[in-house]
């Protein structure tokens, strides 16, 4: 607030909602010639935002994630059993997809990928194998559908989620479950533990 000699019209007037303490110092500041600064007077600072991320950042990560799953691998390492189609890492034992299969470690996550177009889908799987393996959920089911609603009753997704599951290094077996865990409409997932730094 400012002294000066002349009081504005402004000044006199009182907001019908000030409270009498309000009116006391309001009629003490008139008194003693002091009047509110105008609007045009007043400093306005700048809302804080957060720091852009550059575009050039994102399409780089984007890149990344698009270079590391492909949807052209050969599929001819994939086992097929009377269990049904499964996924061992040299050095990962054929107990590891028969035990996927037959439920004996608990699922602690799960995605479904329903709905999804295949570049959502292979990021959505990338960012969840991520999660998942980062909070030690290393026996998960991606739910990608049976095809039935698609054309030709063809799953479009199944045999990319495989393909692509084959390319990460935190996968070290994969087996298609139980008719009643999901059968062909899903795929469980044995992650490696997350090395400690």
């Amino acid at each position: 607030m400012r002294k000066t000699g002349v009081k504005s019209a402004s000044s006199l007037r009182l907001s019908s909602s000030l409270d009498e303490k309000d009116i006391d110092f309001s009629k003490a500041m008139k008194m003693a010639g002091v009047e509110p600064l105008g609007e045009d007077k007043r400093v306005r600072h700048a809302k804080k935002t957060a720091a852009p991320v550059p575009s050039q950042t994102i399409a780089d990560n984007r890149q990344v994630l698009e270079d590391s799953l492909s949807d052209e691998l050969d599929s001819v390492e994939f086992l097929e059993s009377e269990d049904g189609l499964a996924f061992r890492r040299p050095g990962v034992g054929p107990d590891v997809p028969r035990d996927l299969r037959r439920g004996r470690w608990s699922v602690v996550g799960q995605i479904d990928l329903h709905g999804m177009f295949v570049d959502e889908a292979r990021d959505a799987v990338a960012q969840f194998l991520k999660r998942a393996q980062a909070t030690e959920r290393l026996c998960v089911r991606i739910i990608h559908g049976k095809g039935n609603g698609s054309p030709n009753r063809q799953s479009v997704l199944r045999e990319k989620v495989r393909r692509w599951l084959k390319q990460r290094d935190e996968v070290i077996a994969f087996a298609e479950p139980r008719e009643n865990d999901g059968g062909a409409g899903a795929t469980l997932v044995r992650l490696r533990p997350q090395k400690r730094h």
